[in-house]
This record gives structure tokens, C-alpha cells and sequence, in this order.
């Protein structure tokens, strides 16, 4: 974030509360208040238009009455003050911003920076909690991985597979290191598999060279990842879920092949999953903000899981 975006987030958030508490002011009345010209203040006003809260439609965005020359906030979506951090909100963004700069590959370091000094400088001391942040996946590892491919040499792994839940022994031939979306990746020919695998490097376990030469496949070819890492295929398994204002979040995380909206506050979603056990993990975390509609065997797998625990839970609660 530019340091002129980063001033107007923070002229936006308050904004929105100023407008509050003098309904129907006339907008050059506004801009003088806040130090904008009548355009700029304007523009401001265009951007309300399409914020709030997640969800993004009729009841979830900012609204206004633009009567004239006057405005009039008719629905805040929960903007009604500035903001004030608490003690726990700081330290928490603290944590995030030192998070995210740990993160590889992410833009505009220099504006995250200053955004963290700013706000350890407003946190004082508790700041400086002996909080240590590191992400697996680091620039550290990230380097020792590129050293690997630079050697030459193929690797032993160990390697989590999250859509088994297991941990799996292989030989890889490395091929390239590359950052996707924040997270560091190991692309390589997996000789068990027999083809090129992308490898989260948070995810391998342990690895060590093995004293043989790196020697990809000839049909190992590196992966178009412009729009992302995953590729959802017509060979997946197709799932939909109905889910509720809470798990709406999936939509702009996944990509989705339809999102229908449904009466009252509910959309029904349609994927690709790389895997059921996959999906299955990812219905079970939503917990009652998703029910599956199809197919029939997930959606018996995730009942009979959730009765499972609802029956273990009453079990202890019972002695």
C-alpha cells in the first residue's frame, strides 16, 4: 500500500462516522471539515459505495442518501466510530504485519514496515512481547531449497500431504523454486508419483541430498501457475455446499465453478475438490455454517462424522 492509499484507508474509516453524526451536511461543508477538496471527498464517497462487510450485496455495503449537494449515512455496516485499537487488537496486527513480513515474494515491503513501526510505536511497550515470528516456508528455506536445485542434486523427503493427512516418504528430482501467492513452493519430478509435483515447502517434513544427480523426466514440464497453483480439472470430484454468511469467505478462497444465492442469508457453492477426503475436512471446519448437498457419499461421510463427535461430546458431558 502507497503511502497516499494507506492516508486515504485512514480518511475512509473515519469518514464514514463523521457523516454519522451530521446527517444531511452539505459535501463542501464536509470536505472543508476534513481537509479534502469537494472532488476528492466525492471520490471518497463513489468508494463507500462498493465497502462493507463480506458477503457484498444488498445489505452488506455501506449505504448513503446523495441528496444534492447533502449526504446522509443510511447504513454504516458497523463503521460507526473511529477505529480504537485494544491492547489485544494491537498486538494481534502487530504479530500479522511481522507475519506477513516474513512472508516470501510479498510486494511493498517498505509500506509494511512503516505500517508496523507506526503501530508498535502506538502499542508502547507490550509491542515488545517475546513474541517470535516465523512462518514455515521462510526465506531461509526457501534459499536452502534454491541451493539444492543449484547443486544439481536429488532429494530424499519427507512430505505432508494435506488432502491424505499424512506424511509420505520420496525421491525428487528439484527442478525450480518459486513463490505463489505468499507461499514457497519446490517444483520437482517425483519419482514415485511419476510426474511433476508442486511442493509446499511449510509442508516437507525433513529432506536430504541423496548422492545422485538431479534428473527430471523429459516430460517434466514446469507448471503455468498465472492463476494459481491449483487447476481445478473435469476429472475432480465435483462438490457443493450450502453455506451461510460465515462461510461465504470460501468463494474468494477457492475457485468455485457456480455461487447461486438462495433464499435468506444463504449461497449454494459449487467445486472442484482435489480429493472427498479433502472436502470432507473442509466441510467438517465450517461446522454449522455449511450443509452438503452433494455428492451423497460426502455428505455421508461428513454426518456420520459429525454424529461421531456429537455423540463422544454428549458421552463426556454425561459423566
Amino acid at each position: 500500500m502507497t503511502g497516499a492509499g494507506s492516508d486515504r484507508l485512514g480518511r475512509l474509516l473515519n469518514l464514514v462516522p463523521y457523516l454519522l453524526s451530521r446527517p444531511g451536511i452539505a459535501v463542501a461543508e464536509a470536505a472543508a471539515d476534513l481537509g479534502v477538496t469537494d472532488r476528492q471527498l466525492r471520490d471518497d464517497l463513489e468508494l463507500l459505495w462498493v465497502c462493507g462487510l463480506p458477503g457484498y450485496g444488498p445489505g452488506d455495503l455501506i449505504d448513503m442518501a446523495l441528496d444534492g449537494d447533502r449526504v446522509t449515512i443510511t447504513y454504516d455496516a458497523g463503521i460507526d466510530r473511529p477505529l480504537r485499537l485494544t491492547r489485544d487488537e494491537a498486538l494481534a496486527l502487530v504479530v500479522a504485519l511481522r507475519m506477513l513480513a516474513e512472508t516470501p515474494g510479498v510486494g511493498h515491503r517498505d509500506a509494511i514496515e512503516r505500517a508496523l513501526a507506526k503501530i508498535e510505536s502506538a502499542a508502547g511497550d507490550f509491542a515488545d512481547a517475546p513474541v517470535a515470528v516465523r512462518i514455515p516456508g521462510n526465506r531461509d528455506r526457501l534459499a536452502e531449497f534454491r541451493q539444492a536445485v543449484e547443486r544439481g542434486r536429488a532429494l530424499r523427503i519427507r512430505y505432508y500431504t494435506a488432502t491424505r493427512d499424512e506424511i509420505s516418504e520420496r525421491v525428487v528430482d528439484p527442478m525450480r523454486v518459486l513463490v505463489v501467492g505468499g507461499r514457497g513452493y519446490l517444483e520437482a519430478w517425483c519419482r514415485r508419483a511419476e510426474a511433476a509435483r508442486m511442493l509446499r515447502v511449510d509442508r516437507v517434513v525433513a529432506w536430504i541430498e541423496v548422492d545422485e544427480p538431479s534428473a527430471p523426466s523429459p516430460q517434466a514440464l514446469p507448471h503455468d501457475v498465472r492463476d494459481g497453483v491449483f487447476q481445478p480439472t473435469p476429472d475432480l470430484p465435483l462438490v457443493t455446499l450450502r453455506v451461510g454468511r460465515g462461510a461465504r469467505w470460501i468463494t474468494e478462497y477457492y475457485p468455485c465453478e457456480e455461487v447461486r444465492a438462495e433464499p435468506g442469508e444463504y449461497w449454494l457453492v459449487t467445486l472442484r475438490a482435489s480429493d472427498l477426503a479433502w472436502a470432507r475436512r473442509l466441510a467438517l471446519g465450517l461446522g454449522p455454517e455449511v450443509t452438503v448437498v452433494g455428492p451423497p457419499e460426502l455428505a455421508a461421510a461428513v454426518g456420520g462424522e459429525a454424529r461421531a463427535a456429537l455423540s463422544a461430546y454428549e458421552g463426556e458431558a454425561a459423566s
